[in-house]
This record gives C-alpha cells, structure tokens and sequence, in this order.
C-alpha cells in the first residue's frame, strides 16, 4: 500500500495529480504544517527533512516532489517519455522546478504574503525570479504542446502545482504575461484527474489550520523562533 503524505501546497498537490493520473491507490496522510506536524518523530522517520510530500511505498521512502514524480514515473511507466533522446530534457526541465522555480516562488509568496515585516529588495528579488522562471516556460511552450517532447508529461504536472498559484504568487493580472503557460495549465485543470484533486483538497481541507497565527510562524518559520 502507498501512503501519500502530504498538506495542500503546490509540492505536495502536483504529487496527487500523478497518484490520480496513475490511477493509483493510495492513503492520503494529512501533515498539518500549520500545527507543526512535519516535526513529529514519526514524520521526521519518514522525511527527516520535516517538509511535504513524502509517499511510503511497500516500506519504500521516496521524499522531495520532484523525486517522488520520477519514482512513480518510472515505477508505472507513465507519464515519461520512451524516446531515450528525451531523458535530458526531461531531467534538466525538472530539475528546473526543483531547484528554480519551486524555491523562488516559495520565497516570492513568503516575502509578499508572509513576512512579519516588508523587506523591499528580498520582495522585487524573489518577484523578478519567479516572474523569470514563469517567462523561461512560456517561452518553452511557444508552439509546442507540452514541456517535453509531445506529450503530457511529468514535467508538466510538476510546473502545474506551481503554475495554479501564478495570481497569488505575482498579482492578479499575471497571467496575461504568461499566455503559452496559461493554456497548458488550463488543459491540465480540465482534466478528469485535476478534478479529483481539487476534490481531495476539499475534503481535507477544513482538517488544516486556516490562519498564519503566531503559533503557525513558529512551525513553519523557525529562524524567528531562533532570534
């Protein structure tokens, strides 16, 4: 049996789009960062990185998202190109997610939603990286359908979780720049199993703590506790 740990952040949300995707069964295991949950001996056993996702597969531990993709990917043959002459891109295009554009759209939406206090230039850093990174993509999408050769792929799921949160991560009006993106992110929300995603963080969803109290920040911001 795979139990998928997760809260419903973009990292974690794109790794339910492959379980649905899949087809496969799974165990959703809610991990209320908010509550400080991700620190628990028993999660820190699974992800001693205290952060989400993590899957446990037949007692086999896969964390971090985009590793977690291209576990599955391989495991079921889904979702990856055959073409071998694809294997770089694929690599190199999620590895761009996971090094690129989930790390400073992270800190974009930490520094324009979160922090204690407005820090101008970490602000019109992080904006100006996660707006390049959105650009990089739909650059990448101009006339062609999808990220890696021509199918939907587990680059594309992997650009999807981020991608929904465009209008909150750079403004509203973002999406008017990003015009190639905004189509593919549109096909894959269409999708049968986007819905059942989008159903599963309903139902979840009142089990997570609503608010950003102080009790949050010091879960999930832990260098103000440390000051």
């Amino acid at each position: 049996m795979l139990t998928f740990h997760f809260n419903l952040s973009p990292n974690p949300m794109k790794v339910a789009l492959l379980l649905e995707e899949a087809g496969l069964s799974y165990d959703p295991v809610p991990v209320d960062t908010r509550r400080g949950e991700q620190f628990s001996p028993d999660y820190l056993a699974i992800n001693p990185n205290g952060k989400t996702p993590a899957i446990v597969d037949d007692g086999i531990v896969v964390f971090d998202s985009n590793a977690i993709l291209l576990y599955l990917a391989e495991k079921t043959g889904q979702f990856i190109p055959s073409d071998p002459r694809y294997r770089g891109e694929l690599l190199s295009w999620l590895m761009f997610v996971a090094t690129g554009l989930g790390p400073f759209c992270g800190q974009a939406v930490h520094f324009r939603h979160f922090a204690p206090e407005r820090l101008p230039y970490a602000d019109e850093r992080y904006q100006f990286e996660a707006e390049r990174h959105f650009r990089v993509l739909d650059e990448r999408l101009a006339g062609r359908g999808y990220l890696v050769g021509d199918a939907y792929s587990i680059v594309d799921m992997a650009v999807w979780g981020w991608a929904r949160m465009v209008p909150f991560i750079l403004g509203e009006g973002a999406w008017d720049r990003f015009p190639n993106l905004k189509r593919l992110q549109d096909e894959i929300s269409a999708r049968p199993a986007a819905a059942r995603v989008e159903a599963m963080r309903a139902k979840f969803g009142p089990a997570f703590k609503p608010v950003m109290d102080d009790e949050a920040r010091a879960h999930m911001f832990k260098h103000l506790k440390a000051a």
